[in-house]
């Protein structure tokens, strides 16, 4: 049963989310800085820091990585500030995340197949 203070996934819809974003910024008065342009720079920027995390590290290191409580938080940290501008941006431009990523999934499971996509890693254009 969740409890008053459970932030879990479970328990937190996206609106939530996007609500904690927009007061957040809000009350900084960030909204000066927050234009497409800029929020896209700040997902790719922080996309960018979560990749660094595995850098040259083999997949047994990244196991390892992931495995370390400390490395895994600190990586955690970097995909919720991808997360953070993901929701700055669609609150701020009005996109329905929930809605768009179900298109998406609709797309991609016409583009993929299970019967010509499972077990590969090939682009839905390089399928037969």
């Amino acid at each position: 049963m969740a409890t008053r203070n459970d932030h879990s996934d479970a328990t937190t819809a996206l609106q939530q989310l996007k609500e904690m974003v927009r007061e957040f910024c809000e009350a900084r008065e960030w909204d000066q800085f927050h234009n497409p342009k800029d929020l896209a720079i700040g997902i790719i920027t922080e996309a960018g820091e979560l990749l660094e995390s595995f850098r040259f590290k083999s997949a047994v290191e990244i196991e390892a990585l992931l495995s370390d409580p400390d490395a895994k938080a600190r990586i955690a940290e970097e995909a919720v500030d991808v997360l953070y501008f993901i929701l700055r941006f669609a609150q701020k431009y009005n996109i329905d995340l929930a809605t768009e990523f179900h298109k998406k999934m609709r797309i991609n499971e016409a583009r993929y197949p299970i019967v010509s996509a499972k077990g590969t890693n090939k682009k839905y254009t390089d399928l037969t």
